[in-house]
């Protein structure tokens, strides 16, 4: 086996280990392995593909930065500690912007409505579209600390461990907000009558 293959198979806290030996190849696996859930965590926060892929590379630059001082030390939670990074930094970019209206921007959470039944019939495509549409809208009505949880959760597939760590905030807080976020996403499909 090569060298990047046997890297690959490694934890985070090993490439970690290996980049700050040294190992060039190890950082570029452990970046390459969780770009996605990176992207997308900014994207739900900052809408607008540019900004995102901006402020992706503001938080790589970050991490590889204090990686390389030495100054990680979140053993074994890279991807809680590089998420947490990332969604700092895109807070940061509204409390910057003075036209933000200090409310945490809308999140689209279409993996909610993954759970409808799938069919190739032009009539069931078309119903999943509107179902997923109507699931984005009443997530948008939630709180915006709700509505957070819920997508870390269901979108980005998360851990309440990770979540938790990542919002700065108890397991038990996490647990709870998601469980006041979906009773709140009833109440709110009762009263609109969505099914």
């Amino acid at each position: 086996m090569n060298t990047k293959t046997l890297l690959k198979q490694l934890n985070d806290q090993d490439l970690v280990a290996s980049y700050q030996h040294g190992n060039q190849q190890a950082l570029d696996i452990l970046l390459s392995r969780h770009r996605a859930k990176l992207i997308s965590t900014i994207a739900h926060i900052v809408k607008d593909r540019d900004l995102t892929e901006d402020l992706y590379q503001e938080t790589m630059i970050k991490a590889v930065r204090l990686l390389s001082e030495g100054r990680y030390s979140e053993k074994g939670k890279y991807l809680p500690w590089v998420l947490r990074m990332a969604r700092n930094l895109a807070i940061d970019y509204f409390r910057k912007d003075k036209r933000y209206q200090q409310q945490v921007q809308p999140v689209p959470l279409h993996a909610l409505a993954h759970h409808i039944p799938s069919d190739n019939r032009p009539d069931w495509v078309l119903m999943q579209q509107e179902d997923r549409l109507r699931v984005r809208k009443l997530i948008q009505q939630l709180p915006p600390r709700q509505r957070e949880v819920l997508v870390l959760r269901y979108y980005n597939d998360l851990s309440f461990k990770e979540i938790a760590e990542m919002t700065d905030v108890s397991i038990n807080t996490a647990l709870g907000r998601m469980r006041y976020a979906l009773i709140n996403l009833r109440k709110l499909a009762e009263q609109q009558q969505v099914a």
